[in-house]
């Protein structure tokens, strides 16, 4: 029997096809979504990889013989999937495995609205179903895939459906650009669903585009399609360069993150654009909420105070911050990972809308995004480096005992350990798959930043 513990994550399904996850687990996983969300229809898209159209047929399946109708938008960024489950009210499965390399796939899953299906809600139900038929199949208890659900439901309907333009103009509803500054702006979309998506929502914008990768190949022949890792934004920094770009954009394999460059190739602090939006989305609707994870830059919460808001802290993930998106009402959140959430997008993750809101806020005043986002930028910090380990909660400790004998140190444990000094701090958090822990520090100069990073990495690594 196939072992979902290692293909059932917190937020999704992911692993190696067809090892891991294969058309009959896909099948299977397609009449599960149904059952624990008792939906009477669905929305399905999918990504750019070589297995993506077949899981989707197979998921389709599995879904109608449950009695549910499936509309299938075929291939779409994952914030694209996002808006028709919230434009249609409809719950939704995204097949993709984000920035993953080739040989893996996944599946994204939502509630009606881009409300997320993670753990503890409904992905462990989910998984539980398909445990239980797939012990019916290997027992021999079931004839096929199909009758192992025991469906006495009358089977629904696949239609197709395009929801290309819809998108792009839902999302140029909610950003002004009439009026910016002709930009000069690179795209590289790594091969990814950003060259599916970029040239609709772009066209006719005064904005001279310049393409990199934009076609579909899941096998990613360029680069990884994960612009946090700086190797795969090089071609992007050169290229803005080359071509005196206003600035330049990095879409990851799903297109539902993205990570700027400004006019002199350097990466922009996803803390920076998360401030930057922040700033603007408050300005449309004074005294908001912002939620923002706690590995975010000490910018982010300073911004949103000084915009007249109020920022709300919450762990890394983006079922964390949708979660508290609802419960506050936020206008916006942001994640240091280049995740940016809008209520006014059904609260879910949209990279393509913030790459709009960078875009509208530089075209509309002379300078360069580098002297705009200056005033967002404010501190030294390390980005996110991951150290290999045996045992995470006993390094942890380790470096807790070590910093707690320092006077006016602070800790909490929202999200791993959090140390807190007078002119620093740092986050050390387990990774939920891996044997890691991962270390993110900011101070308020670049030598005590480097100081404090390079105390605690030698305790976690001793």
């Amino acid at each position: 029997m196939a072992d979902l513990s290692q293909l059932v994550k917190a937020y999704d399904v992911r692993g190696v096809y067809p090892d891991q996850l294969d058309d009959r687990l896909a099948e299977l996983f397609g009449a599960a979504f149904v059952q624990v969300t008792g939906a009477d229809a669905i929305v399905i898209g999918h990504d750019m990889r070589p297995s993506s159209p077949g899981l989707v047929s197979s998921f389709a399946r599995g879904a109608v013989s449950r009695g549910a109708d499936a509309t299938v938008i075929g291939l779409c960024s994952t914030d694209q999937l996002y808006y028709a489950s919230g434009s249609m009210k409809l719950p939704g499965a995204m097949f993709t495995a984000s920035h993953n390399p080739a040989r893996y796939n996944g599946i994204k899953m939502c509630r009606a609205g881009a409300a997320p299906v993670g753990q503890d809600t409904g992905l462990a139900e989910i998984r539980t179903l398909v445990e239980g038929w797939l012990d019916a199949l290997d027992a021999g208890a079931a004839a096929s895939v199909l009758s192992v659900a025991d469906s006495s439901a009358r089977p629904g309907t696949i239609t197709q459906r395009d929801t290309l333009s819809e998108y792009a103009a839902h999302l140029l509803s909610l950003v002004d650009l009439s009026a910016i500054r002709p930009l000069k702006v690179v795209v590289d979309a790594g091969n990814g669903m950003g060259g599916h998506t970029v040239p609709t929502v772009f066209a006719g914008l005064p904005l001279d585009v310049v393409p990199m990768y934009f076609e579909l190949d899941g096998t990613f022949p360029n680069h990884e399609a994960n612009p946090l890792d700086p190797k795969n934004i090089v071609d992007l920094q050169a290229r803005v360069l080359a071509e005196g770009a206003d600035l330049g954009l990095a879409f990851d394999g799903d297109a539902d993150r993205c990570f700027v460059v400004d006019e002199r190739g350097a990466g922009v602090s996803p803390s920076a654009i998360t401030a930057l939006v922040a700033a603007r989305e408050l300005a449309k609707h004074p005294g908001s909420t912002v939620i923002h994870n706690l590995i975010t830059s000490w910018s982010v919460p300073e911004v949103v105070r000084e915009q007249g808001g109020t920022p709300v802290r919450t762990r890394v993930g983006h079922s964390f911050i949708k979660q508290q998106m609802a419960a506050t009402g936020a206008v916006f959140g942001g994640e240091h990972s280049a995740h940016y959430y809008f209520r006014d997008f059904w609260n879910a993750d949209t990279g393509m809308l913030a790459a709009l809101h960078v875009l509208a806020a530089l075209g509309g005043q002379d300078g360069p995004l580098s002297a705009l986002v200056s005033s967002y930028d404010r501190y030294a910090g390390s980005g996110e480096i991951n150290s290999t380990v045996d045992d995470q909660k006993a390094r942890t400790a380790v470096v807790r005992e070590a910093f707690a004998a320092r006077e006016g140190v602070t800790f909490d444990e929202l999200d791993g350990l959090t140390v807190t000094g007078a002119d620093w701090w740092f986050n050390l958090r387990p990774s939920n798959t891996e044997p890691l822990l991962r270390l993110n520090v900011e101070a308020r100069d670049q030598a005590t930043m480097a100081r404090i990073r390079d105390e605690a990495l030698a305790l976690i690594r001793a």
